[in-house]
């Protein structure tokens, strides 16, 4: 079973000891699953969520209009796995031609699939499995809308 999941924040985590690693924070029921990216990711995710767009396309953009172009789209994100501290994910997408739909499934790191799941607006769902192990009541989390904060980052 697979559940529905909501990009909460993505920021720095701050702990006692000080700045950590940068993180999107996917908020999936009652749980929190942080998945830990490099700066890089968590800024196209961030333009993504704000709808900022630069004059020349980064990549997550360049492959959206490549897809787009092409036909094809996406349907959604699926986080499907957790293994060895790792996070796994596919992008399901499709293509119709000639009235016919072909579906598509595509390996990916979840940051990627997240930041173009911000970009078309699909859903990112994330297995029972990956919730079970990595989730954390969301009571645990004082995440801060990282919109507001200017140094982007959630506690």
């Amino acid at each position: 079973m697979e559940h529905e999941a909501e990009v909460r924040g993505v920021g720095v985590s701050v702990g006692e000891e000080g700045p950590g690693a940068p993180a999107v924070v996917l908020e999936v029921d009652d749980r929190i699953v942080p998945i830990f990216v490099s700066p890089e990711q968590a800024h196209s995710m961030r333009l993504a969520r704000d709808g900022i767009q630069y004059e020349r396309p980064l990549t997550h953009d360049l492959f959206v209009e490549l897809l787009t172009e092409f036909g094809g789209a996406i349907d959604r994100v699926r986080v499907d796995d957790l293994a060895d501290g790792t996070f796994y994910a596919k992008v399901d997408a499709e293509k119709y031609e000639g009235g016919e739909r072909d579906s598509f499934v595509f390996d990916a790191r979840p940051s990627d699939g997240i930041a173009l799941a911000l970009r078309v607006d699909c859903p990112i769902v994330v297995a029972d499995d990956v919730v079970e192990e990595a989730g954390r009541p969301a009571t645990e989390f004082d995440v801060e809308d990282d919109r507001s904060d200017p140094e982007d980052r959630f506690r």
